[in-house]
């Protein structure tokens, strides 16, 4: 589980196939609009007749778009010193805490994939995200003596975090509990910006953040979103291209944002349970759904369980997912049904 300001998923290269343009003021024509955001980027393709799309009112869009994500970050981030996520965090009361509408029905989300997956997935593991350096505690690049694990493990369970949805609250039983959302963040903002297209009635789109990605409709002249998953080799080739419809897709690796100590590489994944990272063959898994902050919150759950625990999950809960497993000098290719149902459907 991840740090909210570093590439802490793949980054997703998104070939979309841009169409060419004619002298038709109505001809329906593919604009783009970029930002930074939670430590990122974003990116959002949008298909608009060319009367409509003029350069000002694009330019209001992006600024839409970027205060959205700016309530987004003033809610979750653990990076902003007066966002609701780091205020609880500071918090030591076992009062309720208040906190927005979307900040709970995140949390409420993340509660259940923790309680589905008994606990590989956890929002609070914030202080072993820390203690290995890839939170917001400066990074010593020494590597955590035992005894420092076990003491910031007893500050770790999703079981110590309380949600009350009206009014929205959340309260600590242990109160050195740190909660860390960058798991599920990037997804939700993708979500929430796709709210905001909608609701402007432009349904059609492409967001991502971070690599997390959400599709609504087509593109132009009724082309399906192409989206490329990065090779699990580091490199900057495409593994494989997907084409996606309504769907969101959200991928989880290994090999992104790791460090190396003394000759080992080091996870950016920490699992809850160990108080260290990851150490299985699974360096890439990606999860289809139509909500992208589940998808994001599954792809991370599944890859702390890894290749044989995450794909018996992905099939006891019937859950879209293509993972890259490394074996011996090459990545081999795993998938579930219910990921190759969609695609074919799609295709």
């Amino acid at each position: 589980m991840r740090s909210l300001t570093l590439p802490n998923k793949l980054i997703f290269f998104l070939f979309l196939l841009f169409i060419g343009c004619n002298n038709s003021a109505d001809e329906e024509k593919l604009f783009s609009i970029s930002g930074t955001t939670m430590g990122t980027t974003y990116h959002v393709k949008v298909i608009l007749p060319g009367s409509l799309a003029k350069s000002s009112e694009l330019d209001i869009l992006q600024n839409k778009i970027d205060s959205v994500l700016k309530v987004v970050n003033q809610e979750m981030s653990t990076y902003i010193e007066t966002s609701e996520l780091s205020l609880f965090n500071k918090f030591r009361g076992k009062e309720w805490f208040p906190i927005s509408k979307d900040f709970a029905y995140v949390i409420n989300e993340a509660i259940k994939i923790s309680k589905l997956t008994n606990g590989a997935y956890d929002i609070t593991v914030g202080p072993l995200v820390n203690l290995w350096g890839f939170g917001p505690e400066k990074n010593t690049m020494k590597v955590p003596a035992d005894t420092q694990i076990k003491r910031r493990k007893k500050e770790v369970g999703f079981k110590y975090l309380q949600l009350r949805k009206n009014p929205p609250a959340i309260r600590k039983s242990n109160p050195d509990l740190y909660c860390d959302l960058s798991s599920i963040a990037k997804g939700f903002g993708v979500d929430k910006v796709s709210e905001l297209l909608l609701v402007k009635n432009i349904i059609n789109f492409m967001v991502e953040i971070g690599g997390e990605v959400r599709t609504s409709g087509y593109k132009a002249k009724h082309q399906k979103w192409r989206i490329g998953i990065s090779s699990p080799d580091g490199s900057s080739k495409i593994k494989k291209v997907v084409l996606l419809e309504n769907l969101s897709m959200a991928t989880s690796g290994d090999y992104n944002n790791n460090y190396i100590i003394d000759g080992k590489e080091y996870s950016h994944t920490i699992d809850p349970r160990t108080g260290r990272p990851i150490t299985h063959s699974l360096v890439s898994v990606s999860v289809l759904d139509s909500s992208c902050m589940v998808a994001d919150g599954f792809a991370t759950a599944i890859d702390v369980l890894g290749p044989i625990d995450g794909f018996e999950f992905a099939l006891k809960n019937k859950i879209p997912v293509l993972m890259f497993i490394k074996e011996k000098n090459e990545f081999v290719e795993k998938s579930t049904k219910e990921f190759d149902k969609l695609l074919k459907i799609l295709e």
